[in-house]
């Protein structure tokens, strides 16, 4: 196992697969880590060095991600929601925000409205 970051990690794991498990760190932005520290994009856990392991520590506890991220998210959509716009009525109806359809496919978007971003949509 290597702690990554505050997590254990099986040895045969990807990097890549396990950059991504983190909140906020998709594809791109774990290709661009893995190229900052020049690691093979096939690369496993278990095969980095410690080196590697303290730097990519390092690089993630600069970045916002996980609790910080969702605080920042939340606290948007409460600010949308405080100010009275449009996006925030949206939200707090659990309707869909970005423009989507409402007349057919409107169960998706209040399921997600709900559980991921927080608002208070009828299930």
């Amino acid at each position: 196992m290597v702690f990554i970051f505050g997590i254990n990690f099986p040895e045969q794991t990807l990097v890549k697969r396990s950059l991504e498990t983190f909140y906020g760190i998709g594809p791109k932005v774990s290709r661009g880590i893995m190229a900052r520290f020049h690691i093979f994009p096939w690369a496993k856990v278990g095969s980095l060095k410690n080196a590697q392991v303290l730097d990519l520590t390092a690089e993630l506890s600069n970045m916002k991600i996980e609790n910080d991220l969702r605080r920042e998210v939340q606290d948007n959509i409460r600010r949308l929601k405080d100010m009275g716009t449009y996006r925030g009525r949206r939200h707090a109806m659990g309707l869909p925000v970005r423009g989507q359809r409402t007349r057919s496919q409107i169960k998706t978007a209040r399921k997600l409205n709900k559980i991921e971003r927080g608002g208070f949509g009828r299930a």
